[in-house]
């Protein structure tokens, strides 16, 4: 299948949307899937306000519609809500080309808590983005009952999947990254910012270290306040995946996320994980043997981070085992919604027949 894929998040940024995307990419291309992905990188870009690393796409709109009728696509997904992605979801609608989204992060709430701006408005836009969509794609039920709620429709479940080969137990003779630091040590990985509720976590009353890995702008802040605790910055590939195998417990403060990738990749390395009972922890460590649940969204976590220490770290990589990103890939190939045979040759032809009339016959070459 032709798939074009359309994302303002995606590499060099870091975040879970990004490993998620690219994974996926990557697992639908050994699937021979031909992927087209236009993406931040391949544009003039600006940084958007407050989050300096995530830059997005100007003037892009005329290049994304050349980038359709180049590689035809038989399927489109489009999974940002940014420039790129209204780019692309008014191609769509113009030329009437089905379409699929995906719903990654709260942005209504990440908004409402960085501006004087109203949760509904947040949602009044999202909704408005995802209504032609054929499939909008999720990672958990209780997130889709609140789009629901919110008056989302055509909702399908797609969860996330891990690379338990990276993301592993520390076997013997491996150095541990945080020797010289009291035990247990407590680990948060993720960017440093508002939304992610950190200081939920940096403020508990805890024994032993608190590190936080990541990069972001409550870093300064965080670390001057709270000078117990150990902000590494961020670390990539087998330094995060070591950082996650020599902690003792992952602790997952958000209450924004819609899923928390790094709470599968806590669990790849065995190790266990305490979170507040929100959306994403709500539907993967219940019954999982590998967390704990705060019993509200506003205490309880050190009753939880201390529970959590005494769960089994065999049993915890045991339950990581179940996800993968083949798995992963095929669920999201099974909610796209390809464009029907026979129709999107003659479409694609006939676009292109159009677009030669515009141009109107080439000028008599000169003698």
């Amino acid at each position: 299948m032709r798939i074009l894929l359309a994302t303002d998040a995606w590499e060099p940024q870091v975040n879970g949307v990004v490993r998620t995307l690219t994974r996926v990419v990557a697992e639908l291309r050994e699937m021979e899937n031909q992927v087209e992905v236009i993406s931040p990188d391949q544009f003039a870009t600006f940084p958007l306000p407050t989050y300096p690393e995530i830059r997005l796409a100007v003037g892009a709109a005329d290049a994304v519609r050349q980038r359709f009728k180049a590689f035809e696509p038989e399927a489109i997904h489009i999974a940002t809500e940014g420039p790129l992605g209204l780019a692309a979801r008014r191609i769509c609608l113009e030329w009437k080309l089905p379409f699929t989204t995906s719903y990654h992060t709260r942005f209504p709430e990440y908004i409402a808590a960085r501006l004087p701006l109203p949760l509904a408005a947040g949602y009044a836009y999202m909704r408005w983005f995802h209504r032609p969509s054929g499939r909008v794609m999720v990672a958990t039920p209780t997130m889709a009952d609140e789009l629901a709620r919110h008056g989302f429709h055509n909702i399908s479940l797609w969860s996330k999947g891990l690379d338990t080969e990276m993301f592993r137990p520390r076997r013997a003779g491996e150095p541990d990254v945080f020797a010289g630091l009291a035990r247990p040590i407590w680990l948060n990985v993720g960017r440093v910012a508002l939304e992610k509720n950190i200081e939920a976590f940096v403020g508990l009353d805890l024994p032993g270290t608190k590190v936080v890995v990541g990069d972001g702008p409550q870093r300064g802040d965080l670390a001057a306040e709270y000078p117990d605790v150990v902000f590494t910055g961020a670390r990539f590939g087998a330094e995060l995946a070591a950082c996650y195998a020599c902690a003792d417990v992952f602790v997952f403060p958000s209450l924004t996320d819609t899923f928390g990738l790094v709470i599968l990749e806590a669990w790849g390395a065995g190790t266990p994980v305490a979170a507040f009972t929100a959306p994403g922890p709500i539907d993967i460590i219940p019954g999982s043997g590998a967390g704990v649940l705060a019993p509200g969204q506003d205490a309880g976590l050190r009753e939880a981070c201390l529970e959590a220490l005494t769960l089994d770290r065999v049993k915890v990589r045991e339950h990581a085992l179940q996800f993968s990103w083949r798995a992963c890939a095929e669920e999201f190939e099974r909610h796209l919604q390809p464009y029907p045979e026979p129709q999107k040759s003659r479409f694609w032809r006939r676009l292109r027949r159009l677009a030669r009339l515009r141009r109107g016959p080439r000028p008599a070459a000169q003698a």
